[in-house]
């Protein structure tokens, strides 16, 4: 948890929302409600954990659609993107934790939701072991992730485009060091095949996978097998 990378989420805490949603022209936005409305369709239990859920806007956005959970917990491990959360209007409360080893009990959620948080993980079949132990059989899984580029407009965008104006909106609103790691951490992380297939070979089945916006985003929803 003493990581730089949680050093610096807690650095860039205070303008994170504001540059999330403008570095996506707002898209972020409904991205999050397409998750929950999909969600909502499945008709999920009641019991809610989101997973590198930062200031809480997907928590949010998912009471919104589905109303008060029975139990709701923010999980993240920088504690300066949990305050970011303080006034928000949900259920969740806020706790710092570790995605990697959870302080909760086997099958203690329904719904998990992780937005823009896998890639951040050291490993991401870890993060969906761990992920796939603290939900209930049939629960849900939904990540809403950037996964690394493999089409020619994914490519041009995260390789050519990205790295221009990304960083150097970062550093007028922000830090420049953060937003090159966002970029950067794009094209380390899995392509979405690869990810679906981890997934599936770690207790999940496929719902579906929905691009965002010509694929520079995915939402991927998967089912805890029973």
């Amino acid at each position: 948890m003493r990581s730089p990378v949680r050093k610096m989420f807690d650095e860039i805490a205070n303008r994170y929302d504001f540059l999330n949603h403008t570095l996506s022209c707002f898209q972020d936005i409904l991205w999050r409600r397409s998750c929950c409305r999909e969600l909502k369709r499945q008709n999920p239990g009641k019991r809610l954990l989101d997973l590198c859920g930062g200031t809480g806007d997907f928590a949010v956005t998912y009471e919104k659609f589905n109303g008060k959970p029975d139990v709701a917990v923010l999980g993240d491990f920088s504690f300066g993107m949990l305050k970011g959360a303080a006034g928000k209007k949900m259920t969740a409360v806020p706790l710092q934790l570790d995605a990697m080893k959870m302080p909760f009990g086997d099958a203690s959620f329904d719904v998990v939701l992780n937005g823009f948080g896998m890639r951040n993980l050291p490993d991401a079949e870890g993060g969906l072991k761990e992920s796939a132990r603290v939900l209930s059989n049939g629960g849900y899984l939904q990540v809403l992730e950037f996964f690394s580029p493999r089409n020619a407009f994914n490519k041009f965008f995260y390789k050519r485009l990205a790295p221009l104006f990304i960083p150097v909106l970062g550093a007028f609103f922000s830090k420049r060091e953060a937003y090159e790691y966002l970029v950067n951490s794009v094209l380390r992380f899995l392509p979405v095949k690869d990810f679906v297939a981890m997934a599936e070979s770690n207790g999940f089945e496929l719902v579906h996978v929905k691009p965002c916006f010509f694929g520079v985003a995915y939402r991927v929803l998967l089912r805890r097998r029973t």
